[in-house]
């Protein structure tokens, strides 16, 4: 576009008239031009429309499902090549147990196409992080960090449901095309931007600008949708599973509460491409009435014991009584570097035998 408006000023002013004399008179011509652009656009737009599985959403989606599995094969070769020194041998209780989950979870939900036409491959990570993902592939990567900082097997269940989940709604699919679909529609505003205006560095200021009005009006938004649809049908494949769902709202407290006690800044949601943790564990809290109804339907046991989301509580009430009694007259302020949990129904993952609560059979 620079090139192009450098060579429209570089024409002697009769040529730059005879140029626009032309484009009024065929001015017909140009607008019919742009509006079968328009149209065709359009035209694709709605014939690449699909219903997400499960939740039934309309969305965009460009690409081929043979095509993208291509493509998370080449990202599995490079998160094996990243991890080849960290991942840890089937051997490994961890490992274990996240084969377990993963082959409870799969083989409770295998009525659902999307889940059972996908071979689920294990891989544990000995990485800090308290992360976990899965590929379109099906291959299923989890950090040590994340198994550390579980409470128990039902959390450690709806994290890797709303993995698993992520994967059958073909989100990274869908992210792909919304990126493919935005990135086209910028080319006709740079090309606006730069043949209009008058210098580069107007014009690169103005790039700048709708490069960051994309990315948080349309970007970020788009996938903390996505990341409150996989919390919901991830609940849902828990509770197929009989775990107790109760147990996902809890995981998302304890994690606001250890970023608290570390001192990590609080950043707006909005800057996010995650729903803040608070309104996570609300979002989960509306939505486990209807999990329990699921799971009752499945002819799951009866949960026993209180409620995970009541022993939390209290153990926060009783955090901050401790914390009280720990001041001292002459102190300022508390010292919350290190301050003593004490969750009694906390147990590392590996340590805990992997029971789930099996269906009755007739």
């Amino acid at each position: 576009m620079r090139s192009i408006r450098n060579w429209w000023k570089a024409l002697p002013p009769n040529k730059q008239e005879l140029f626009k004399e032309s484009a009024r008179k065929n001015k017909w011509k140009i607008l019919l031009g742009v509006s079968s652009l328009g149209v065709l656009f359009v035209v694709f737009y709605f014939t690449h429309l699909e219903e997400t599985p499960i939740t039934g959403r309309t969305r965009l989606l460009v690409f081929g499902k043979g095509h993208f599995r291509e493509l998370s094969q080449m990202e599995y070769d490079m998160w094996m090549e990243e991890f080849k020194s960290k991942m840890l041998p089937e051997t490994d209780a961890r490992y274990q147990v996240v084969e377990r989950v993963v082959g409870h979870l799969s083989e409770s939900n295998k009525d659902i196409p999307q889940v059972s036409a996908l071979k689920w491959v294990i891989h544990v990570v000995d990485e800090p992080g308290v992360n976990a993902f899965v590929l379109p592939n099906g291959q299923v990567f989890v950090f040590t960090g994340l198994l550390n900082a579980v409470s128990d097997i039902h959390q450690l269940s709806f994290i890797l449901g709303h993995e698993i989940a992520h994967a059958v709604l073909e989100h990274a699919a869908e992210k792909a095309s919304l990126v493919h679909f935005l990135d086209f529609l910028s080319l006709i505003f740079l090309a606006m931007i730069w043949a209009i205006c008058p210098r580069d560095s107007l014009a690169v200021v103005g790039q700048w600008i709708q490069s960051k009005l994309q990315e948080f009006m349309f970007d970020r938004p788009y996938s903390r949708t996505l990341e409150a649809e996989a919390d919901k049908v991830g609940l849902q494949f828990a509770a197929k599973a009989c775990v107790d769902v109760r147990a996902s709202s809890v995981f998302w407290q304890q994690m606001e509460l250890a970023e608290t006690i570390q001192g990590q800044p609080k950043l707006p949601e909005w800057l996010s491409t995650h729903p803040s943790h608070e309104n996570r564990a609300e979002h989960l809290d509306r939505l486990i009435p209807e999990a329990l109804k699921i799971r009752e339907s499945c002819n799951c046991p009866s949960l026993s014991g209180p409620d995970p989301r009541l022993i939390f509580k209290l153990n926060m009430q009783h955090l901050l009584e401790s914390s009280k009694d720990q001041e001292t007259p002459n102190s300022t302020k508390r010292d919350l570097s290190k301050p003593k949990l004490d969750f009694p129904h906390t147990q590392k993952v590996e340590d805990t035998p992997v029971i789930f609560a099996v269906k009755p059979t007739d």
